[in-house]
Parts: C-alpha cells; structure tokens; sequence
C-alpha cells in the first residue's frame, strides 16, 4: 500500500507500506492491504507504520484526517512530532 502523511506545512512521508494504525476518534484502527474505503478523523497520538521489510517506524500526531481507498492511504496530520 502507499501511503502519504502530510501536515500543512510539508510531506513529512511517501511511501510503501506493509501495515499502518492510526489513533481514530472511536479508537485505534490498523489498515493492510485491499481495506475498505474510509475516511476518518485522528486523536493525537501514534501512527505506527511497518514497512515491506518488516520495520516498524512511528510519528506522534496531533490530529488530523485519514482517508484510504483502493490501497492508497492518505494522512492529513495537524501536526507531526
């Protein structure tokens, strides 16, 4: 999946991803390959990425909005720690 994460200021993030869960307003959710189309509001809090390769990255959050379709992932963070 590709995903982007970016904040108003700059691209913080552009790349291919294995797996990804974000810190949604009901709760954490993980999104992998061929999930169905959403869009959501985040929480401040953790996005945890793991690559192809199986490493994980995290970016703390302040926020934001999620929308995945068709194995594109789009993050549009407040702010990114």
């Amino acid at each position: 999946m590709k995903i982007e994460i970016i904040t108003p200021d700059i691209k913080i993030f552009d790349g291919e991803v294995k797996s990804v869960r974000v810190p949604g307003k009901k709760g954490s959710f993980q999104v992998l390959k061929d999930h169905a189309p959403i869009i959501s509001t985040l929480e401040s809090g953790p996005v945890i990425m793991v690559s192809l390769e199986g490493v994980e990255k995290i970016y703390e959050i302040s926020g934001g909005v999620i929308e995945v379709k068709a194995n594109k992932i789009i993050l549009l963070a407040d702010s990114v720690k």
